[in-house]
C-alpha cells in the first residue's frame, strides 16, 4: 500500500521560510521520481518541483532560485525547502510520485499540507 505523509506547512510571513517532508511508505524511494505539487484557492494543481531517481531537479519558473527539492533515499523522503516565501506560495502543497502498473501508470497522493504567507 503506497502512502505519502506531508509535514511542515504552517504560516510564515513574506520571506519567510518553511521546510516541507514528505516520508513514503510502500514504493521503492530509490527508483522512483518524485514531485511536489501545490494548489492555491480557484486554481488548478500545479507542478512546483520534481527531483529524478538520478538527483536531477526541475522547477516551476514561479519558484526557481528561492525553493530547493531533495531527497533522501535512505529516509524515503522527499524535501522542499522554501525560501522567501510570497503571498501567493500560499496553496496546499502534495506529494506526488507516479509508478509504473502493467503498461500504464497510477498515480499517487499525499493528503496535502497547507502553507499560508501573510503579514
Amino acid at each position: 500500500q503506497v502512502q505519502l505523509v506531508e509535514s511542515g506547512g504552517g504560516w510564515v510571513q513574506p520571506g519567510g521560510s518553511l521546510r516541507l517532508s514528505c516520508a513514503a511508505s510502500g514504493i521503492i524511494f530509490r527508483l522512483n521520481n518524485m514531485a511536489w505539487y501545490r494548489q492555491a484557492p480557484g486554481k488548478q494543481r500545479e507542478m512546483v518541483a520534481l527531483i529524478t531517481l538520478g538527483y536531477s531537479t526541475t522547477y516551476a519558473d514561479s519558484v526557481k532560485g528561492r525553493f530547493t527539492i531533495s531527497r533522501d533515499n535512505a529516509k524515503s523522503t522527499v524535501y522542499l525547502q522554501m525560501n522567501s516565501l510570497k503571498p501567493e506560495d500560499t496553496a496546499v502543497y502534495y506529494c506526488y510520485v507516479r509508478l509504473p502498473v502493467g503498461g500504464g501508470a497510477n498515480d499517487y497522493w499525499g493528503q496535502g499540507t497547507q502553507v499560508t504567507v501573510s503579514s
